[in-house]
Formats: C-alpha cells, structure tokens, sequence
C-alpha cells in the first residue's frame, strides 16, 4: 500500500498541487490507518515515511506521524472514507482567503456536477477544532478546504481522492479567473 501512497504523492507534486513537504496522504485498513510522516517529501515517499497508527484513538507512533492525524482520524470515525489527500493547493487556498461565504460554488460545468458546493472550513493546523469541523463537513461532502491551509479530499481509494484534489484546484482556478475577469 506504501507504493500507492507514493505513487499518489508524486502526482500531486508534479501536477502542483502541493510542495514537496506539505500535504499528506491516508488509507484506511480496518481499525488502523496508513498515514505520512510528518515532515516527508510526498515526491519522495518511501516504505519508512508510511506509518501505521490506529483509527480509534492516539498511539506511541503519532509523534512521527503527520500533523494532521488527528483530523485523519475524525474524518474516517464520522465518514464512510477509505482514503484521504490533504493538499496545499495554491487556488484553493487564494479561494479560500477571499471568499466572504462559507463555502465556494464552482463557475465550471464539472465542479458543478462533481463537487456541488465545496465548504470553507476553519480550524489550526492538527486541531481538534480543525478535526471536528472537517469530519462534519465531509459527513456530507467528498471534498472540503481549510481556510487559508488546502484542501481534503476523500474516497473508496486514493486515485478517487487524487482525483477530487484536482477536480477542486481546477475549478477553483476557472473561478478565479473568472471572478477577476467580471471585475474589469
């Protein structure tokens, strides 16, 4: 599974959808979960930068684990999720400082169709605040963005959440341009 999650995390760097260092990625096995280290380049993943860490409750590995585990672990108590990407996109986030409403409306055809509306949501980085607003918020939708921090996506897989990644940086891209483009 450790090769899937690399194989993911190359993706999302050379796509742009993060920098190398932020960002992490998780699957869901039963009651365990795989998750990044803390701190790993997502281009670079190896066997070692997976750690396996309980779903139910915090472990001795969560110190090496990524940051964001706790949020990991609300979003996969309170969703039918099997697979997280948390990314920094950089549109997403730009989004995400300007919009005034809880949530963005894709411009696009496809973010219509695919995301429906996509909730801001608020909260620091590896909060519990952060972890029950965003589980609350993917109870209902497949994808969400952390104010001013990027974006989480959820699946059945990791390609499903990949996929979701992209679908909301483009569509957040679409309006962007969009908006400004209205404003001349």
């Amino acid at each position: 599974m450790w090769r899937e999650i690399s194989r993911i995390g190359k993706k999302l760097v050379e796509n742009g959808l993060v920098e190398s260092h932020f960002g992490n990625i998780s699957v869901r096995v039963g009651d365990r979960m795989l998750i990044t280290r803390s701190g790993c380049a997502l281009d670079e993943i190896t066997e070692d930068m997976v750690v396996e860490v309980s779903v139910d409750g915090s472990c001795a590995l969560d110190m090496i684990a990524s940051s964001e585990t706790v949020v990991h672990r609300a979003i996969y108590s309170n969703t039918p999720a099997l697979a997280i990407v948390h990314a920094h996109c950089p549109f997403a986030v730009t989004l995400s400082l300007l919009e005034e409403s809880e949530s963005i409306t894709p411009a696009d055809s496809e973010g219509q169709y695919f995301l429906g509306e996509v909730p801001i949501v608020k909260g620091g980085i590896g909060s519990d605040e952060l972890a029950q607003n965003l589980a609350a918020a993917l109870a209902s939708h497949k994808t969400a963005i952390i104010y001013s921090h990027g974006t989480f996506a959820t699946g059945k897989v990791l390609e499903e959440a990949y996929v979701l990644t992209t679908q909301v940086e483009h569509s957040c891209k679409i309006k962007y341009w969009y908006d400004l483009a209205k404003k001349k």
